[in-house]
Formats: structure tokens, sequence, C-alpha cells
């Protein structure tokens, strides 16, 4: 039977939940706030098949891609509305022309991410843009494998490792199964996301924290009135996204208006946080699909340092370097409508070595999470914890040099 004593050892995938027979595992939260299997031994006939669908336990082989592009979707609005080059619209566009189903991340009603699928075009805004938070699988390995069964197209789109958990549960190859991941920096605690919106949410009313960089307070009533959330917005321009909540807060007369507030991305504190590999899950530190070891049919990413290999093609409103695995995958993109340049994997590498390595951990990620669940501000917490003392030091200093000189003046008028 599963049993996490590690916990790097778990990915979260939740295809041993979902492929007991006696459905006696339940994923439960920790105290970082991600989700682990836990077995009810008094049901449990000890078959073993947890085991046997676990991606940690049954790694795949390294491999290279087939084929490497640099690549863009022709649609101006739709690139500039996706993280990098719109790629990942035009192959679930082609799927569900053929009358498939997409699966891929999105946000519920609480700003929680999960998976789920559309079979409409209108569908697929909702999976667009990167969400920097573990997604929960729920049900969607069934829902994956009872569409395939009917004989419908279906591309499934995740993490590495969730790619490899699907792949796992269905126990068999489908020919009619197109499996995308993306090159991966690691997942964020849902918990630690939670409790940021909550405290943004908690700031409401206190004039001296209106939320991220506005020139007047905005004040949040419920998570209702985020309308919408990028974590990739491109109004600074690609290579310098931005954080950004859209809003719809009452103006005072009955009517709301939207108001859009972002920060650069090296400025919003969340955002911070999860570059600093501060509270990424355990299993990114060691992650068992690195190197395309997942089995995916195709995997895209940010073309970082496309400006020095391909400047003709830099504009910055985002490219994708897209990699062909399989021979399935290269049939897709053969019938798409695409940019492309032909390019290769060491250069992809070089500048995204997260296709390959894992991340390591913080030196202070334990002490971000001994005091994660005392703190009464996320917010202060991540800035305390990621500030350097010296740096901490000379602001405090300066603060106190600059009060100085204000009293001094003022006595002296």
């Amino acid at each position: 039977m599963i049993n996490i004593i590690d916990k790097k050892n778990c990915c979260g995938c939740n295809a041993c939940v979902l492929h007991c027979p006696k459905s006696c595992i339940t994923m439960q939260e920790d105290e970082e706030g991600f989700l682990y299997p836990i077995v009810d031994q008094k049901t449990c006939i000890d078959c073993g098949l947890c085991e046997k669908v676990c991606p940690v336990l049954n790694q795949g082989e390294e491999r290279k891609p087939l084929q490497v592009y640099a690549a863009n979707n022709p649609n101006e609005e739709i690139r500039m509305k996706s993280s990098s080059g719109g790629v990942f619209t035009l192959l679930a566009e082609t799927i569900i022309q053929e009358g498939g189903v997409v699966f891929g991340a999105r946000f519920n009603d609480d700003w929680e991410v999960i998976h789920d699928y559309t079979e409409t075009k209108e569908g697929l805004v909702a999976f667009r843009g990167s969400k920097y938070v573990q997604s929960r699988i729920g049900e969607s390995y069934c829902q994956v494998e009872r569409f395939l069964k009917e004989g419908r197209k279906v591309l499934f789109t995740g993490t590495p490792c969730q790619i490899a958990g699907l792949n796992l549960f269905l126990r068999k190859e489908y020919d009619n199964l197109l499996t995308v991941d993306f090159i991966c920096h690691g997942v964020p605690s849902p918990g630690v996301w939670k409790s940021y919106l909550e405290e943004l949410i908690a700031l409401q009313g206190n004039q001296k924290n209106s939320v991220l960089s506005h020139s007047k307070p905005i004040i949040l009533n419920s998570i209702r009135d985020i309308s919408r959330i990028e974590f990739r917005n491109k109004r600074l321009g690609w290579k310098k996204y931005s954080f950004a909540f859209t809003l719809s807060v009452p103006d005072g007369h009955g009517t709301k208006n939207t108001v859009l507030l972002s920060e650069p991305y090296n400025e919003n504190i969340f955002m911070k946080g999860f570059l600093a590999d501060l509270y990424l899950r355990p299993s990114c530190y060691a992650c068992p699909a690195k190197c395309l070891k997942s089995g995916s049919d195709i995997t895209i990413g940010d073309y970082w340092g496309i400006q020095n290999v391909m400047p003709e093609m830099d504009d910055d409103k985002g490219i994708c370097c897209l990699m062909e695995n399989t021979d399935k995958g290269g049939q897709l993109l053969s019938s798409m409508g695409w940019v492309y340049r032909k390019s290769d994997y060491s250069t992809v590498i070089k500048y995204n070595i997260a296709c390959v390595v894992s991340v390591a951990p913080n030196l202070k990620r334990k002490l971000f999470f001994d005091k994660y669940q005392k703190t009464n501000s996320l917010i202060w917490l991540i800035d305390d914890i990621l500030t350097p003392p010296l740096l901490r030091k000379g602001l405090s200093f300066a603060k106190r040099l600059v009060n100085k000189v204000f009293h001094f003046h003022k006595r002296n008028k």
C-alpha cells in the first residue's frame, strides 16, 4: 500500500486514489497546504495497485525530443493573453474542431486551481495562462478514461508528474489520447496561495495597504470581487511580466467598476516567494519527471533566450519552445496553423534548465513553514524571510535617518 514516509516521494497526482478498487485512499491536506494520500487500513486489501500507478515509484525513461521548435500563435490577441506564445490554444482548438475534449487547469469560484475539461473553444479561455499553484486533479483521470473508451479524442495538459500519473493510471496506450506537459519550475502550496488571497481580503479598509499598486486604496469586500487573476500579464512585456488582478468593485453609486491592479513579478510578494523556491512541494526538489520522463507527446514552455538565438522572432510578446516527443505529437503539430522555426534541445535547456534539473530547496524553507501556521501576516513573513539581514538593517537605518532629518527641519522652521 501507499505509505508516505518522506514527502518528497509523493507528487500529489491523485492516481493512487482514483485507481484503488476499494476507494480506501483519500487526499488530506498537510500543515504546508499540500495534499497527500492517506490509506484506510481497515478496508485496504493490500492489492498493490496504488503502488503500480505511482509516478515516483515507476519513473519513465529519460528521453530527447524528436523535433524542437520556437513557435507562436499568429493570433495576436490570443498570444497576448497567453503566458508565452499561445501555442496551447492552437493545440486545443485543433482537438475541439475534431469533436474532442480538452483537459487543463483553471480557477474555480474561490480562486483555487483545479483540473477540468471543456468541449468548446470558448471554454479554453479558462485554461489559458499560467497558474502558479498546484492544481487538484479530482476525477479528471477517470473522466479521461471514459472519453477515450467512447472513442473521443482527448488532449490532456498538465505538469510532467500529472502526465506521468495519467499514463500509469490508464495502464495502456490510447491512439486517441494526446498528452501535453510544460517545462515546470515547481508547484507552490495551495494553502499558501489561499492564505495570500485571504490576507488581501482582510486588508480591506486599511488605507495604508491598498491592494497591489494603485493611486487610490481599493477595498476588497470578498474574494468574489476578483474577476480575473493573471500570473503572467504582459502589460510590461513578456520578459518583464506582471502579476495582475482584475477587480469588479463598487463605486459607491450602486454600480461596479473594473480595475486592473498589477505589480512586476519581482515586486509581488507571492511571486517572490515562488521564484525563490520557498514554498514548493517537496517532490519538486527531486522531481520524478524531468528530462521528458513523463511520457508526454508534446512539451511546451517559454523560449527564454530567444533574443540571443533568433532575435528576428523576439518582439517581447512571447515565444514558446515546443518539443515534439512522439510521432503522435508530430501528427497533431502538422495540422496546426502556427508560426515556427526549428531549433534544438541543447539550446532550449541552456536557457530553461528546469526541463532537466530540479530546483534546490530554499535554505529558509523549513523556517518559513515553522512560522507559517503561527504568523498573523503571510505577506510580512515572506518579506521577512526573503529580505537579507544586512539589507533590512540598511533600510531600517535609512528610515531612521530620514525621520531624524525631517524632525530636525520641522523643529528649526
